[in-house]
């Protein structure tokens, strides 16, 4: 009979989870740093190579069977999985990256949306820039909802219920995706348990130290329904709306939270919440 593995970490294991997590962060702050008009996400997947190669680590994204990148690179309806390629970013695209580091076999995944400027269409700008500050938010007022958490299915609760209290400048709701959810995240970059970004019959796993989780909501403007393209990894919306994607992992530790994917532990983005985060002793 097989062993089941334990998805609560040990103080050692925390520890050893901190830096990959820093390299992820770094890694992105490169790619967001040169992200603008007229590069392609091809440039952007090396400059994130270069930066976690530089720190000693390996991009986690190239240890998944059949992808040969560093990062994820998702397009205006291009939710999640989108492959780097030689398109040249255009104004008011909504650009999602989506990146990850292993150091000494431990894993760090975090993702951000930016919207390219267009100074010929605010409005379309002002549009898209808010789905991505809801679906930032959101990510917020999950990480803020693990903090205080009993079990698992509390943050996907916060998620929705912060996704609910700011809607679309017409009324209407953000879509969460259902099918595509977080994750823990530890050895592997994808492991147990599940993390919803919606509501849930059940309760989900105890929230106690040593539980490391990859929090990420996938939010759209229209319906939640998606597709993936002939490149068999880049899933978009059916209906062409256009989508954001925000993610960070987070550990759960004796002396409370700490976002291992933020530069500052994730103190600023707790901040309206109340909440302070606490470095992993």
């Amino acid at each position: 009979m097989a062993l089941r593995t334990s998805i609560y970490k040990t103080p050692a294991q925390l520890r050893l989870m901190v830096e990959p997590g820093r390299i992820t962060a770094d890694a992105l702050a490169a790619v967001r740093e040169n992200l603008r008009v007229g590069v392609t996400t091809l440039e952007l997947d090396a400059i994130a190579e270069a930066t976690i190669r530089a720190a000693g680590a390996r991009p986690n994204f190239q240890l998944e069977p059949g992808y040969a990148h560093t990062i994820c690179a998702s397009v205006n309806d291009d939710v999640v999985h989108g492959i780097p390629n030689s398109r040249l970013l255009e104004p008011g695209d909504v650009v999602s990256i989506d990146c990850g580091a292993d150091l000494g076999g431990w894993n760090g995944d975090a993702a951000f949306t930016v919207v390219l400027p267009d100074p010929t269409r605010t409005a379309l700008v002002t549009e898209r820039e808010a789905l991505s500050s809801a679906t930032e938010r959101s990510l917020w007022a999950g990480i803020a909802a693990l903090s205080r958490a009993r079990h698992l299915g509390e943050i996907g609760a916060a998620i929705e219920d912060s996704l609910e209290a700011d809607p679309q400048a017409d009324g209407r709701a953000y879509g969460i995706l259902e099918e595509y959810v977080g994750h823990g995240i530890g050895r592997s970059m994808h492991e147990e348990p599940p993390v919803f970004n919606y509501r849930v019959r059940g309760r989900g796993p105890a929230v106690k130290p040593g539980l490391v989780i990859a929090i990420e909501p996938m939010v759209v403007m229209g319906t939640i329904d998606t597709r993936v393209r002939d490149d068999d990894w880049t899933v978009a919306t059916a209906d062409g709306a256009m989508a954001a994607h925000w993610e960070h992992s987070v550990a759960v530790h004796r002396s409370g939270i700490w976002v291992l994917t933020a530069d500052d532990g994730g103190a600023a983005g707790l901040a309206p919440f109340g909440v302070r985060p606490t470095p992993i002793p």
